[in-house]
């Protein structure tokens, strides 16, 4: 599975060869460093764990320097475990850029937390469309309305499609399209949007179900 970290900077657009308007993302990918290794006969699967945002030495508590000491690596702010199905083509400390995982016209999958939009209620959350705003209704007009339950059984199930809290979930989007990739510059293209705002830290991996 090939896998990084990016940091989102924000949407643009560029010009395909014939010049069509293409929305796309702009990630500041990688470099990531492998600062461990695991494999079947010692952890029991394989996988190998990329360390993203390097910060200076007195922002990591002792136990987090002593992990990126052993790597040989300078302490960093976000740590993934990726699987895979060779770990012999790692080692610890390895770094590796965007260039060396992605070319443009693969496609991609892109996980981060969404915006979150606090409280909603039931019109903006789940698209309800409300009820009736005449014939002696009463300020209930973005109210849920009867939830179905009675005496038995006796409670709201789990699950139920009520107002609460929005946004701010893990989300993945599936089969983008990798645009471009800078190399020199560590940047990647990817059409159309990602989860979250700018600045927003993405796990870009190859697609698992690719249409291509």
């Amino acid at each position: 599975m090939k896998a990084i970290l990016g940091e989102k900077l924000g949407m643009t657009q560029v010009f395909d060869d014939q010049a069509r308007v293409v929305p796309v993302t702009v990630i500041k990918a990688g470099p990531v460093h492998i600062t461990q290794i695991k494999n079947d006969q010692r952890d029991g699967y394989s996988a190998i764990q990329i360390a993203f945002k390097e910060l200076r030495a007195k922002q990591v508590n002792r136990p987090q320097a002593g992990h990126f000491a052993r790597a040989n690596v300078t302490p960093s702010k976000h740590i993934v475990e990726v699987r895979v199905d060779d770990v012999s083509e790692y080692k610890i400390g390895q770094r590796i850029g965007v260039g060396d995982l992605f070319t443009a016209g693969m496609m991609a999958d892109v996980t981060g937390v969404s915006r979150g939009k606090g409280f909603a209620g039931v019109m903006k959350r789940h698209n309800f469309k409300g009820q009736g705003g005449s014939h002696g209704a009463h300020k209930v007009h973005r109210a849920p309305g009867s939830l179905g339950a009675c005496a038995t059984p006796a409670r709201v199930f789990k699950g139920k499609r009520l107002p609460g809290r929005m946004g701010n979930d893990t989300t993945t989007v599936l089969n983008l399209e990798v645009v471009q990739v800078d190399a020199d510059r560590d940047l990647l293209m990817v059409r159309g949007a990602v989860p979250g705002p700018k600045g927003a830290v993405l796990i870009i991996r190859e697609a698992v179900k690719s249409r291509a």
